[in-house]
């Protein structure tokens, strides 16, 4: 069995985030021991922007979220991550 590092005590966010960018997590952790958790109530980090549409096209939209039983800003969002991952 490999003898695993201590882990350091960092001084800020930035800096545990600077050093988890450069290392490798199972140098420090028995990751076959690793328990997979769930964070219900987690929400995402958003920022709300301001987007101008045509008419014509929000109408669209909002006729195919309901076709989908769905709000029409949460199918804009799956449709520009489909997007963007398409890319």
């Amino acid at each position: 069995m490999k003898k695993l590092k201590p882990v350091p005590r960092f001084r800020s966010e930035a800096e545990e985030r600077a050093f988890w960018e450069s290392h490798d997590t199972a140098d420090y952790f028995d990751l076959s021991k690793a328990e997979r958790v769930s964070f219900p109530n987690l929400k995402l980090s958003t920022q709300s922007i301001s987007l101008r549409l045509p008419q014509g096209l929000l109408d669209r939209i909002k006729i195919a979220a309901n076709k989908r039983d769905v709000p029409y800003q949460s199918l804009i969002k799956v449709w520009l991550a489909e997007k963007v991952d398409a890319e």
